[in-house]
């Protein structure tokens, strides 16, 4: 009767093999989660200047609340106005540029009813895969008030 060989480094070699799947789905959920915690920061981070923006015109109330606003500032747009306007826009245009991809943001008041809307857009192509500046992984947030 003749002995098998090689019949267990087989079996040792097919179990390495359902291992490295194993760690491979592993490190597929982990690289998720680590763009899904990025993308959630940058909400964050998104929701906490909108409302930096919203108090400084508060504090600056009477200033705020001329007609036309010298906060009101378009996407695209580059802060305008003197003084403590000027200073407060341009700090947090530069606080959106360093806190997420991308960050800008734009400040609209209706002078009629007081009515405040803070947007903030950012990229988040690092979340979404997609390598476009503001295509499919443009994420914005819409923050509506009252002055």
């Amino acid at each position: 009767m003749q002995k098998q060989k090689g019949f267990s480094l087989l079996e040792i070699l097919i179990t390495l093999v359902i291992i490295s799947f194993g760690l491979l789905g592993i490190a597929g959920v982990i690289v998720n989660s680590l763009k899904n915690n990025q993308s959630s920061y940058s909400r964050s981070q998104a929701s906490l200047l909108a409302n930096d923006i919203i108090d400084r015109m508060r504090a600056n109330r009477t200033t705020a609340e001329t007609s036309p606003s010298p906060y009101t500032l378009a996407i695209g747009g580059t802060p305008s106005g003197s003084g403590v306007v000027l200073s407060d826009l341009t700090e947090w245009r530069a606080s959106l540029a360093s806190a997420m991809p991308s960050g800008t943001g734009s400040v609209a008041l209706d002078g009629a009813t007081k009515k405040l809307t803070i947007v903030v857009q950012w990229n988040d192509s690092r979340a979404s895969g997609d390598t476009t500046t503001f295509g499919l992984s443009s994420q914005q947030i819409t923050v509506e008030t009252r002055l």
